[in-house]
């Protein structure tokens, strides 16, 4: 165990110029795949505050069969599909698509539980009054749904970190990759990935400290203003 420390410490220095800009490429390709997915899943929320029955069963029709589909099919299909096409997508553009289609079902249903957590007498109120759907959800609905939203949202940022290291696969220079391919120069898999390993910790674990601490202080707000208290 001290030797393989040791071998660990002695290349760190050799190792890092490599890994620091790929962890940055994962934490661009995290950052951006949710922002789509978020930007996708306030669409679809939105289209399902209209409440019409076509709309419903097309959303719900498309949250199940992306939900099913392996996230790696996903992106294969992209990356590999399109350009039969015509359409050509670099890898980091191809992976920040495919991750943020998958993950906007996620974050469609938690959209949902969200906004289904809300009064059913504010929506009813709000019609009454002339509000149109949209400005409801826009500046009743959502405002509100935030509170609840916000820990299962950072939740899924946590696993969409995690998940972007599939995007190896399709040639992101990502830690993954750029793990592999020191795999193959040092012949040192494991102190590669325990370093890797290392990387996606401390960038996932202070992201779950936080959720743990947001998360009481968050119910306890709805507490308070259910109670009517300042």
């Amino acid at each position: 165990m001290i030797d393989f420390f040791r071998t660990l410490f002695e290349h760190v220095p050799l190792w890092a110029p490599r890994l620091i800009p790929a962890t940055g490429v994962t934490i661009l390709i995290t950052a951006s795949s949710f922002a789509l997915a978020l930007v996708l899943a306030l669409i679809l929320e939105l289209f399902r505050s209209l409440k019409i029955r076509v709309i419903d069963r097309l959303i719900g029709g498309y949250v199940e069969v992306i939900r099913a589909l392996p996230i790696l099919a996903v992106l294969y299909l992209i990356y590999f599909g399109l350009p039969g096409v015509g359409i050509l997508l670099s890898p980091f553009a191809a992976a920040t698509i495919g991750l943020g289609v998958v993950y906007s079902t996620y974050l469609a249903e938690v959209l949902r539980a969200g906004v289904d957590a809300l009064h059913r007498g504010q929506r009813e109120a709000a019609l009454a009054v002339g509000m149109t759907p949209m400005a409801l959800f826009r500046l009743i609905i959502l405002p509100q749904a935030v509170r609840v939203m916000l820990p299962p949202l950072l939740v899924s940022l946590v696993s969409l970190l995690k998940d972007s290291s599939i995007c190896a696969l399709i040639a992101v220079s990502e830690l993954t990759l750029i793990g592999r391919v020191m795999m193959s120069q040092y012949f040192l898999p494991l102190h590669v990935f325990v370093l890797i390993g290392a990387l996606y910790f401390s960038i996932a674990w202070p992201m779950s400290l936080f959720v743990r601490w947001l998360e009481p202080r968050l119910n306890r707000g709805r507490r308070m203003a259910a109670a009517g208290e300042p």
